[in-house]
Order: structure tokens, then sequence, then C-alpha cells
């Protein structure tokens, strides 16, 4: 696990997944993640999207790992106090919710800096602090809903169903979830305002939309669909009232193991090493479209050629080729269960597996990035509601009988 941000504190105040997966990633760089929570529910991400013990579902304990959760009731004056304590240590504050809430509580931006100038606030939501709908709670695919990134239709049932993306480079469908969408773009400009800070000594404030980050790693599909009547040469691109890849030389084929690959072989310099290397010297030179690259698009002979060669050998065959010659010829995985089979995957660590105290066995995501070498390693499973508020109060320098006296008052 990486430590780029050890010494880095975080205070996140989220529930569900926008706010909680941003501090998911903080805290997976090395932060000190500390989740404050209501005192009565807390993030009741905890019960939903299915259990595996109670309170314990597979989103919160992928989520809220490698955080420490205390419980404060913001509503109170004592409980201010405590959140004030709190940030006085603090280098990040994560705000999750509809703008303006934080302010309704008086511990807004502007409050903030009053007392810790230094604070770099990280306001992300499904629509963003600023513009008309702002003040709208999100939930799931309204943020991809809002990028345009989920095509429609009405079928002759009456219902609206979703259906593939048409549009030039897939338009922003290919933007990925909003949640983590928006949330790695948060992560992003976080490091960078603490780095900024380093130099000017000054914090600042950060708007993150999920939506905007949608198109944002979408931007492919955005800035061909926005400037297609500009395209004055449309040379390797795909027609867009096709939902199929026609391309011979860039296509899915199936293994004879019944898996699949996608062979992307658009390159002569590619192409004819992988002819070479199948001792199909007869199809070297083949080449439909001049340039730079061939698709072979609706070339449907050389596709059932390409079919049978791929169908005498199994996909690890297939990429143990593509690793001994060179060549653009990848797996392509069918269903998440497949993923514990891809020895590349293994390899690099995205799937660790651990087991939570109270839940038992459970595989984790990890990071995308290795930074020196350094194996994935989880510091601490996702917390029960409050579990470490005597530990944190008393990092604060709370004595027991004041704990004691907090608790009884309902402010933790």
């Amino acid at each position: 696990m990486s430590d780029l941000l050890s010494g880095i504190r975080v205070l996140e105040s989220a529930v569900l997944l926008n706010g909680g997966s941003l501090g998911m990633y903080l805290a997976d760089l090395g932060a000190d993640v500390i989740k404050i929570e209501s005192p009565q529910r807390g993030d009741y991400i905890r019960n939903m999207l299915g259990q595996i013990t109670p309170g314990n579902s597979p989103a919160h304990l992928q989520v809220n790992k490698n955080k420490r959760s205390i419980t404060l009731d913001l509503k109170s004056d004592a409980g201010l106090d405590v959140f004030w304590d709190l940030l006085s240590l603090a280098d990040v504050f994560v705000d999750g919710f509809v703008g303006g809430s934080a302010e309704k509580l008086g511990i807004g931006y502007l409050e903030q800096r009053k007392r810790q100038p230094r604070i770099v606030y990280c306001h992300y939501s499904g629509y963003g602090r600023t513009g008309p709908y702002s003040s709208i709670p999100t939930h799931g695919q309204m943020m991809n809903a809002e990028a345009a990134a989920i095509s429609l239709r009405k079928d002759a049932d009456g219902f609206v169903q979703s259906t593939e993306n048409l549009e030039l480079m897939k338009g922003t469908s290919l933007g990925g979830d909003g949640t983590a969408a928006g949330a790695i773009h948060a992560a992003f400009y976080v490091a960078s305002a603490l780095f900024r800070r380093e130099i000017s000594g000054q914090g600042c404030f950060v708007d993150v939309s999920a939506a905007d980050a949608v198109i944002s790693q979408g931007w492919i599909g955005a800035v061909y669909g926005l400037n297609e009547s500009r395209i004055s040469d449309r040379t390797g691109l795909r027609d867009t009232k096709s939902a199929h890849q026609t391309g011979a030389k860039y296509q899915y084929y199936e293994t004879s193991d019944e898996n699949f690959v996608l062979f992307c072989c658009i390159e002569l310099k590619f192409w004819r090493t992988f002819c070479e290397a199948v001792d199909r010297g007869d199809l070297a030179d083949h080449q439909i479209e001049p340039g730079v690259v061939d698709f072979a698009r609706d070339d449907q002979e050389l596709r059932h050629e390409l079919q049978a060669i791929f169908s005498t050998r199994t996909q690890r065959e297939w990429i143990q080729l593509a690793i001994e010659y060179g060549i653009p010829i990848g797996p392509a995985n069918q269903g998440v269960a497949s993923l514990r089979g891809d020895q590349h995957l293994a390899a690099r660590q995205i799937l660790f597996e651990s087991k939570h105290p109270k839940a038992g066995a459970f595989t984790y995501v990890g990071e995308p990035a290795l930074v020196d070498d350094q194996e994935y390693a989880l510091r601490m499973h996702a917390p029960v509601l409050g579990q470490q508020t005597d530990e944190l109060l008393r990092e604060l320098g709370y004595s027991d009988d004041r704990i004691r006296e907090l608790r009884d008052d309902g402010v933790v």
C-alpha cells in the first residue's frame, strides 16, 4: 500500500458513495481519513445493496476501508466544539452532501477557513456546489444521465429502457460510473491543492461534480460528438449507425477454450508480425484501408479466416504469443468472476483477499498504481459506526470523564 499521503489527515463528512469513494482513494494513498458520522444512524451504506453480515454491505466494506469512524452530533454546540478541535489537526475536509448543507450546520468553507486557513475543502457531489442543480440530491445513475452517458428508448410495451450508445466514439458512455469518475478527479485535485499549499501556505475550495467528471473522462466521445459537423475527413471513424465492430483486424475472437481475446493488429507492422507468428505469410500484405492503420472493415472473409486461426489455441496461449512477439492481443475477460484467474491482474494485486473481523472473507479492489513496487496492504477494515470515537477523542486530549459526558448527552 502506498504512503504518498502519509501524515495528511482528512475529515470526511459524507454518506453513500460519492464522498465515501473520495475518502477511500485518499485513505489508500496513506491519509488518515476520519469519517464523521451521525450518532443516530451514521452512513447507511452499511445496510444497503445487500449484506454479508448485518451492517456490512460489500459497498461499505470496500468504500470505507482504511478509515476511522467517530460519531458526532454536529447540530449540538458540544458537537461543534469537538468538530473544531478535529479540524485544528486536519489538512482536508471532504463534504459529500448537496450544496449548502455544511453552511447550514455552520461548518462551511468560509467558517473553516477562519479557523484553519490551510484547509483544503473539497465539496464533491453529483451535480457540484454551484449551478442550478446543485441542491438536488443525486443517486446512482443520475450523474451519468445528466452527462448524456445513458442512451434510452421507449419500447412497444410503453416502458423506457436503456440501449447501446451509437454516437460517434460512443458519446460520453465511456466516461465510467459517475460516483467513481468524480471521486478520482476529486482526489487528483485534492492532491494538487495539497502540493500548492506547500508552496503558498494557503488552502483552497475545490468543487467537483460527478456529472462533469463523466464528461471529462468520456472526453473523446464528447469532443468528437460536439465537433462532428466540423470533421471534413471521416477516414477511420466507425459508422455510428452500427452497434457492432465490423473490422476484421480490430475484433473480438473466440479461442479454443471458449474464452475470448481482443485482436488489435491494425498497424501494418503488427499485422505482418502476427502473420509471421502464425505462419500465414500469405496474409501479410492484406490491406484494405490505405494509410497508417487498416481496420479491414466489413471484410467478412478475413474475419472468418481469423476466427478459424484463433480457434486453434487457448486464450492463455494467445496471450503468451502476444508477449513473445510484442503484438496487441489481449484477454477479453467475461464476467467479474473471470478476473480471479487473470495472471496479470493477480500480479498487479488490483484484487486483494482479506478477512474482515465481522464480515469474514472478503475480496477488495486495491489500487491501480504501484509506488516503489510496494505490494498492496490493508491498514484497516471498514469500521463499525463510531468504532474509533474514544480513540480519536483521546488523541484530542479529552479525558475519560469528558468522553463519558459526551456519550451521556448523545453528542457522540
